[in-house]
Order: structure tokens, then C-alpha cells, then sequence
């Protein structure tokens, strides 16, 4: 078995250290067979330089460059675009996704299931980060039909034919756990430690939220033209009523003369 790891990164250059020394410490003692897929979302600090070091140093190690940042979604694209590996896990390159969690969910993926989900426990992200994370669950879970707790964990692993179809048709989805529960793979969720970011603050903001839970919303559901729909109907239902009043009103009575 091969084990492809996908990182996405964007200005991690004080955490990336210590992370390679975290996963690669996990991949030799666990697999012989394994490769790394940084991909460097734009950064603008030392962190492209770090990837490139470390990848002539370790063969096994793949950097991909974006030239300006595109989002977490385009770059784990294009890590997944990059892999071999007949398991594929994506984490973040914050160190609040622990490397020892890795055997956990492969070995789930071993088991027979097509998509393994953390569920962060004793998560150390503050209220404002967690009480929008809970709703936009909710709303995920109403829409797949799938009931995750955590669709927000980037500690995932995926079987390859899962990968496949994702390339092949979840380019344009900007949630990549959400169409993996669409499209009806195995799904389980497991529970995994969660870290405090050492380094930096989150990128993940309020705005990025809005907009994944309008993306969603017209990625998964009819709701917004059948809404658009009725609406349509209604006003013109109202208007053909209302010029029918109108040219009766003037039949029998008339125009108002001044």
C-alpha cells in the first residue's frame, strides 16, 4: 500500500518544521511505502523555501506552487491531482491536526470504509470559531443527508477511487465533504485529538463561513429556484390580478376627469 499525505499551505513557515519532523517521524515508524504533497497556497513568507529544502533533502517529499492564493479547496485539488497513493490523507499544516491520528483513520479505510472523517475532541478553537462551525455541520448534515459531527476537520483519509471521481467531478465543489457524502461513499467519523495553533492566528474567518454555506446551498440543493420559482409565480399570478381589477375599474367606471 501506498500513503499519499496532502497538505495544504499558506504562511506556515514557523510550524512547517515542526510538522515534517512530526509526520515523517509517523510515516517511517508505520508504512514503508509513503509521499508528502505540500501544496504552497501563494505564501508570501519563507514557506516555499522551507518546501523546496526539504524536498531536495527527502525524494519522497512533492511540492506543488501556487503563484498567488487561490484557497484551501484549489490547493488540496491539486495535492489530490499529485498523489499515487492508494489511501490519501489531507491534513492541515497548523500542527491542530495531530500526525499520530494518521494509523487511526487509514487503518479505518483498511477496514472497507471509502471516506474517514475526524471529529476534533477537547477542540481548543475559541466560541467564535466553534458556534459557526456547529451551525454550518448542521446545515451540511440537512442538505447530504449524511450526519457528521465535524465536517470542518481537514483530518481526513480518503480510498483512491474517491480521489478519482473528485478530480474527475468535484472540481467546482468548494466542499470537499459534503460531495464526498453526496455522491454515496462510506462514510465514518472517528475521533481525533485536536492541538492549539502554536504559530499565527486563523485565516478562517466569518466571511469565509457565509460564503461556504452559500455555496452549499446552491451546490446541494434545489431550494434556491424553487424558491426563486414560486416567487416568480406569485408576482405574476398578483400582477395578472391586479391589471384585471384595473381594466374592469376603467369599464364600468371610467377615468377620473380634473
Amino acid at each position: 500500500m501506498l500513503l499519499s499525505i496532502v497538505v495544504p499551505v499558506f504562511n506556515e513557515e514557523e510550524s512547517l518544521p515542526e510538522l515534517w519532523k512530526l509526520l515523517s517521524a509517523v510515516l517511517k515508524e508505520n508504512y514503508d511505502n509513503w509521499e508528502m504533497i505540500f501544496v504552497d497556497d501563494g505564501s508570501n513568507d519563507g514557506s516555499a523555501a522551507f518546501l523546496e529544502k526539504l524536498a531536495h533533502k527527502e525524494p519522497r517529499v512533492r511540492p506543488v506552487y501556487f503563484r498567488r492564493n487561490f484557497g484551501q479547496h484549489a490547493a488540496v485539488m491539486a495535492g489530490f491531482a499529485e498523489t499515487k497513493g492508494d489511501v490519501v490523507v489531507t491534513l492541515d499544516a497548523d500542527l491542530q491536526n495531530p500526525p499520530s491520528e494518521i494509523p487511526k483513520l487509514v487503518a479505518k479505510v483498511l477496514e472497507g470504509f471509502d471516506v474517514v472523517a475526524g471529529k476534533r475532541m477537547g477542540r481548543q478553537d475559541s466560541l467564535l470559531r466553534r458556534w459557526p462551525s456547529l451551525l454550518m455541520n448542521h446545515l451540511i448534515s440537512s442538505l447530504t443527508g449524511v450526519k457528521l459531527n465535524d465536517y470542518g476537520c481537514m483530518l481526513r483519509a480518503y480510498r483512491k477511487d474517491v480521489i478519482e471521481c473528485l478530480l474527475k467531478y468535484g472540481q467546482r465543489s468548494v466542499y470537499i465533504p459534503a460531495f464526498t457524502s453526496w455522491i454515496g461513499t462510506k462514510v465514518i467519523e472517528v475521533e481525533v485529538g485536536h492541538e492549539g495553533r502554536k504559530h499565527g492566528t486563523s485565516r478562517y474567518g466569518m466571511l469565509k463561513l457565509l460564503r461556504q454555506c452559500f455555496d452549499l446551498v446552491t451546490a446541494y440543493t434545489l431550494l434556491p429556484i424553487q424558491i426563486i420559482s414560486i416567487a416568480g409565480a406569485f408576482f405574476a399570478v398578483f400582477g395578472t390580478l391586479l391589471a384585471g381589477y384595473l381594466m374592469s375599474f376603467r369599464f364600468y367606471f371610467g377615468t377620473t376627469s380634473t
